[in-house]
């Protein structure tokens, strides 16, 4: 009898230990921070098909952009000096407006995503895998940062969640690893984005202005107020780099191919006249000697 109790209360414990340690597992499981490897991005509506859009103003300065670019209030302007555009400008027109306001409702969509992870500090040297990040206050950034994950992968960082920060980068880079996309890489900002002499990827949506000075972007610049852009090159989400046109290096070989034979051909035919001229001038001579022989 004592035996078979001893039994029975040996595989109740050992069924409490069981469950207790699923229940411990559970727990550890709901407190990790949420990974957004599998989220769907942030609805950007017809934002998402410019490179540049901002509400007043668009000015660009030597700088090389690969998209379209717009300024979706009325009587907004866009402003080039020494800058090429691969793309359309849309000066206020009804496409831009509409843009516009959809960039705005992407905008506080994104204001109200909870927070993750809280990050301080310069993240250089950092690597970061996709998830949700936030500044409290404002970020400043330098060094390399790399973000590491699958093609669909989701970052999002917020500057200034708790209400108010401006995002300002020197001498800053972002780096994708893993098969991580640009353009699935989100920076809202509450205030203004200012960014010099980095290689930035990634979407801003600044609650301000936005300034890029030297550097690179691949991505989309948006932004409420106005955008400047200085000596800087942007290729938008999915434009790819600007390339001069592909040489089809076959049809130029057979071309010069075609043309060394036609010369090689036409130097055999004078040749071949040459010889026949002087066979025909030295018979020519032989048939007078005989003549006069006679």
């Amino acid at each position: 009898m004592k035996n078979r109790i001893t039994t029975k209360t040996n595989i109740f414990d050992r069924l409490t230990v069981r469950f207790s340690a699923i229940a411990l597992s559970a727990a550890l499981l709901s407190a990790a921070p949420f990974n957004t490897a599998y989220a769907a991005a942030p609805a950007l509506g017809t934002a998402g098909s410019y490179a540049v859009l901002a509400g007043p103003a668009v000015t660009l300065t030597d700088s090389s952009i690969t998209g379209d670019v717009g300024s979706g209030l009325p009587f907004s302007i866009i402003t080039q000096t020494n800058s090429t555009v691969s793309g359309t400008l849309h000066q206020g027109d009804a496409g831009a407006v509409t843009a516009y306001a959809d960039f705005l409702n992407s905008y506080d969509a994104l204001a109200a995503e909870p927070c993750n992870v809280t990050l301080t500090g310069t993240l250089s040297g950092q690597v970061l895998a996709p998830n949700v990040y936030c500044f409290d206050a404002a970020a400043t950034l330098t060094g390399q940062l790399t973000l590491d994950g699958p093609s669909n992968g989701i970052w999002i960082f917020k500057v200034g969640s708790l209400g108010t920060g401006a995002l300002t980068g020197t001498n800053f880079s972002v780096v994708m690893a893993g098969g991580g996309q640009p353009c699935n890489v989100y920076w809202w900002v509450a205030e203004a984005a200012t960014m010099t002499t980095s290689n930035f990827q990634g979407n801003i949506l600044a609650g301000m202005d936005s300034t890029f000075t030297g550097g690179s972007l691949i991505g989309r610049d948006l932004a409420k107020a106005a955008t400047t852009l200085t000596g800087t090159t942007v290729s938008a989400c999915g434009a790819g780099p600007v390339l001069p046109p592909p040489v089809d290096p076959g049809k130029d070989d057979c071309k010069n191919h075609d043309h060394g034979h036609d010369k090689d051909h036409d130097h055999e035919k004078d040749h071949d006249n040459d010889h026949n001229k002087d066979h025909k001038h030295g018979h020519d001579k032989d048939n007078d000697k005989d003549h006069n022989k006679k």
